[in-house]
């Protein structure tokens, strides 16, 4: 593709510290026009895409579509298809977020072929799963606060405050409010304690492949958010002594992990993910807390920007105190 070489060439050249500035998105109002996209799976079923869209219009959204969903076997189209979809919408002065349709896999095609011109201009950029590539991405790269949420067919199809669905205060606090605010993790704390940081991470096979690319994640003075579904313990534990062997646990000053739904033990006896968790992770000293309600997760899923100051109040079911907003009015 063209540009592609140009593209790749320009963030191999920089370094793969964090961002010096932090760039937060305009907060999003009621009437604001959403975009969704696909850069990765298309729909299991078009009926969730409408569902999703029901529920963001109740909400009092616009909600257009930036692509047509071609799919091509388990992407939603090309990677032309996708990049442009994905492009327009952050070039359109009339979109004032991106919500992706779901996750699977493909977003890490679109990472080469972007470039500073493409993301300028920061937008409310909400996802999970596969997702979390491009918001590393867009955090190592350009400084973005981006938001670890629903998703159209992930999330906003099962509506508020259900099971599958979304949790609306957190979604709402989180795009449209410029005041602190804070949210119950719902979960159990591995290890009691308070702590401050940057709100990181994302999906934890997702964070692992940015690994050894020119927008490798730096989590250094962070509470690290790792989450993620139908991963094996023996998995997790590879994930996680992997990061550890990066350097990617140092420094670390706090941790939120998710439910890991689907990831029970294959044998009998054999350790959980709580427990591969507590055994890797414990040592740190810093603040864990198990169980919230992140991601992938089978409860009304928590929306969490990436990229702003909070602190984690690891006692009881857990809290996290949001020091500032991830907007701006």
């Amino acid at each position: 593709m063209a540009g592609q070489n140009a593209a790749a060439s320009h963030w191999s050249s920089e370094m793969k510290a964090a961002p010096s500035s932090v760039r937060k998105p305009r907060a999003l109002r009621k009437g604001s026009t959403l975009a969704f996209f696909a850069p990765a799976s298309p729909p299991a079923d078009f009926g969730d895409v409408q569902m999703g869209t029901i529920e963001l219009r109740r909400l009092g959204f616009e909600i257009v579509s930036v692509q047509e969903f071609l799919p091509s076997g388990y992407f939603a189209g090309s990677t032309e298809e996708r990049l442009e979809g994905f492009r327009s919408a952050l070039q359109s002065k009339q979109i004032s977020g991106l919500i992706a349709l779901r996750g699977g896999y493909g977003s890490t095609y679109l990472l080469d072929h972007l470039t500073p011109q493409d993301i300028d201009q920061p937008k409310c950029l909400i996802g999970y799963s596969d997702v979390t590539s491009l918001q590393i991405f867009l955090w190592q790269k350009a400084g973005w606060v981006t938001f670890h949420g629903p998703m159209l067919a992930a999330g906003f199809d099962h509506g508020a405050d259900d099971l599958r669905g979304y949790e609306t205060g957190s979604f709402l606090n989180a795009t449209m409010s410029t005041a602190a605010w804070s949210v119950p993790l719902s979960g159990e704390v591995i290890v009691a304690g308070e702590a401050e940081g940057k709100i990181l991470g994302g999906c934890l096979s997702m964070l692992q492949t940015s690994l050894g690319t020119p927008w490798e994640i730096d989590t250094s003075d962070s509470i690290l958010l790792l989450e993620d579904t139908h991963i094996k313990p023996y998995q997790v534990d590879r994930v996680l002594m992997h990061l550890k062997q990066a350097g990617k646990l140092d420094n670390l000053h706090g941790l939120i992990l998710g439910e890991f739904p689907g990831s029970e033990p294959q044998v009998a006896n054999s350790p959980t993910v709580r427990q591969v968790c507590e055994r890797i992770l414990a040592p740190l000293g810093v603040p864990i807390v198990f169980g919230a309600p992140v991601g992938h997760t089978k409860r009304a899923m928590l929306t969490m920007p990436l990229g702003i100051r909070a602190r984690l109040v690891a006692k009881g079911e857990g809290r996290l105190e949001f020091l500032e907003s991830a907007v701006v009015g």
